[in-house]
């Protein structure tokens, strides 16, 4: 597994999606997108059986709707 060295997300953020600050939400979706995009990668086959790879984007929405859905619900500011 890759190991990178990226700085989490700053609490403001956090706290700024909660209130409903949509630069926010951006700033936290940009930081999860390739993550997200990486597990969201699907096998279609076409009408020759042929097998490829692809981003299901209906996935990636419904991953990053839960996401920000969590915040929102879950997360509880000091």
């Amino acid at each position: 597994m890759k190991s990178y060295n990226r700085k989490p997300i700053p609490y403001s953020t956090i706290v700024a999606v909660v209130n409903g600050d949509p630069v926010a939400v951006d700033e936290v979706l940009n930081y999860y997108r390739g993550f997200i995009r990486s597990k969201s990668i699907r096998a279609f086959k076409d009408e020759y059986g042929n097998e490829s790879y692809s981003v299901d984007e209906s996935a990636v929405a419904q991953i990053e709707a839960k996401l920000i859905e969590k915040i929102i619900v879950k997360f509880k500011p000091f």
